[in-house]
Order: C-alpha cells, then structure tokens, then sequence
C-alpha cells in the first residue's frame, strides 16, 4: 500500500493541471450496490482524465468475481469477500491471489415502509421474519397486518452478507419478493405499507432505516457513519474492488487510487456510504 501511495503522490504532484497521462478503457463489473457510486465516481474521474473511458456495469458481487476469473473486467465491485473457492479459482487459473482492495464503509440498512410504526428489530425478530416464521407485525409491535418480504438475488453479495450474518445461513422465505437491486427493493417497499427489505445505506429514501440490536432486549442502534465506524452498528462491512495484479497497473491502478484518493473518498460521502479512514487506504 505504501508503494501504492507514493505512486498517487507522483502523478498528483507532476499531472496535478492536467489530470492522469494514462489512456486506455477500464471495464468494471460486480456489486449492484456499488453502482451508483462506481458510475459517479467514473464520472468525475474521467472529466479529469478525458483519456480514460471507465465503464461500469452491475449484475451483483457474485457475477462480477466470475467476470474476473474470466477476464472479462478489469476491475470487480463487491459488496462481500470472496469467497475461498472463489479464490482458490483465481489462484489455479492465474498462479496469483486477485489482488483486493478496500474502497469504503456501507452498512446494510433494514427498511421498511415510512408508515410502519415499528422502530427497531432485533436479530433473532429478523432471522423470524426472513425465514418466515414470523408473518405478522404484531408479532414484532407492529400493525396487526401481513408482513411483506423484498429481498435480492442468490448472486447479490448483500444477498449473502445478510442470509450469513443475520439469517446465520438459513434461506429466506419462499415468499420473498426478489428484486434485481437495492433500488428495487426501496421502491418496492416504499410502495408496501407492509414491507420490509435490506439494502446499503445509500439507497433510504423514500423509507425509513430502523435501529437493530444483536439480540433480544439489546441495545438497538441506528446507521450512521459514527455507528459503522466504531463497529457499534451490528451489519457493517466493507465496499471491495478486486483486480488481477498483472492488470493492476496504468489506467487501472490511476482509477483505483484516485477512488482512494480524499477526492474519491468525498464522492463516496456524498453518495451516501462512508470514507474509509486515512490509515487503511
């Protein structure tokens, strides 16, 4: 990483009027929760390095590890880790560890609809809920009134996070609604007046994030960036990029720098997610 930044300080300090020499096209691919932060900052970056084309596609964390492994991107989004088989694949097929970077701070957010008079879950009220054995608010405070679940695709890395961490592994209800993004899932519980979702927490509005505790009676916290930061939010995680390192050089490894860069990580901020700190970029 110290190389990494001494190489950012270089091109800043000899380029800084002109923006990156570097040229040439840089695919990204993966997380549909990066999306919009991946577009932006592929935006700015190329108003800066016009020499650069950035294309950013979605298609979820597990899609984007495959267009890795075969080569077909540059860089992956991911909104998890990969996977050890996922990386013992990369190893037979490159002789090499994808090369990961940590981009920024997100925090799966539990949504539900601006109506809804519950304020917080618990763990084990949500692990009720998502595998359906708890199908009614009131069981949880709420209205007297059927629970609608949104959720997101099997190759959606939040998909993942979520059935691991909360879920502790079980498969959601069958009843899940499966949305194609976070998007999707806010919309489809802003128009629910009985839905619940999860998503990164970029993507409330329209809905209300609630406060979640680890466990029944526990102390029930909200997300924001001092609660992610401190670790006291219970489903925080980091934003990944994976690369190949033989590709991690020229216009990849500019774009990726600059992504970590105090102008990345502001773009980061005003997107809605959270500026990884000085001392792990």
């Amino acid at each position: 990483m110290k190389t990494r930044l001494v190489k950012t300080i270089v091109v800043a300090a000899c380029f800084a009027a002109a923006g990156s020499t570097y040229a040439g096209n840089v695919t990204v691919k993966g997380s549909d929760t990066m999306v919009i932060l991946g577009q932006k900052w592929a935006e700015v970056y190329m108003k800066k390095n016009p020499g650069t084309a950035v294309q950013v596609t979605g298609g979820g964390s597990g899609t984007g590890i495959a267009a890795l492994l075969n080569g077909t991107t540059d860089i992956c989004n991911a909104s998890r880790a990969m996977k050890t088989k996922e990386t013992a694949q990369f190893l037979a097929k490159f002789k090499t560890r994808a090369r990961e970077y940590k981009m920024c701070l997100d925090a799966i957010s539990v949504y539900l609809n601006k109506n809804n008079p519950v304020q917080k879950l618990s763990f084990p009220q949500l692990e009720g809920i998502f595998i359906g054995k708890i199908t009614n608010w009131k069981q949880v405070g709420g209205n007297d009134t059927p629970i609608s679940l949104y959720g997101r695709e099997n190759s959606s890395g939040t998909y993942e996070f979520f059935k691991e961490h909360v879920l502790g592994g079980k498969d959601f209800a069958a009843a899940t609604k499966t949305m194609p993004g976070t998007a999707a899932v806010i919309q489809g519980v802003a128009n629910d007046a009985n839905g619940i979702g999860y998503g990164g927490v970029a993507y409330g509005e329209g809905v209300k994030a609630i406060s979640v505790s680890k466990v029944d009676g526990g102390d029930a916290v909200a997300p924001s960036a001092e609660s992610v930061r401190s670790g006291k939010y219970p489903i925080s995680r980091f934003l990944f990029n994976y690369v190949d390192p033989k590709k991690d050089n020229g216009a990849v490894a500019d774009y990726i720098n600059w992504c970590l860069s105090d102008e990345g990580q502001a773009v980061v901020k005003n997107i809605g997610f959270f500026p990884l700190p000085k001392n792990m970029r």
